[in-house]
């Protein structure tokens, strides 16, 4: 069992991510094999393990710094994350891969013309099963 400090919510490969809004879901997904049979009654089985995904995860207010830095630790197609696990009630560690990232311009800098804060910056991370 990971043990990562309260200065987070989730480590990516290691790093701390700041908090983020009250918005984040936690889930679980079943993966099953089915169909029905001839009786319309459900054949099949589960298929691996459960898979995790953090879904919406929503930082209202963040400097361009800060979300390049969150942005530049997901470039890799997949990262180690540090996340409670909700069904066990304790931190977990596994692969993730992240999924679309989006974020509002907030202010601009006007000697270099970039963005210099933003808001409503999201992501998700979905677990790659590993």
């Amino acid at each position: 069992m990971a043990q990562v400090p309260y200065d987070c919510f989730i480590r990516v490969n290691g790093k701390p991510f700041p908090y983020m809004s009250r918005d984040l879901v936690l889930q679980t997904a079943t993966m099953v094999d089915s169909a029905r049979n001839a009786n319309g009654v459900l054949v099949g089985q589960k298929v691996g393990e459960d898979v995790p995904k953090l879904d919406n995860l929503v930082w209202p207010h963040l400097t361009a710094e800060q979300w390049s830095d969150i942005l530049q630790e997901m470039e890799d197609f997949t990262v180690t994350v540090e996340y409670p696990d909700m069904v066990h009630n304790r931190w977990a560690t596994k692969k993730f891969y992240c999924g679309d990232r989006t974020a509002k311009v907030w202010k601009i800098d006007w000697e270099t013309g970039l963005p210099s804060e933003y808001i409503e910056c999201k992501c998700n991370l979905i677990g790659t099963g590993e």
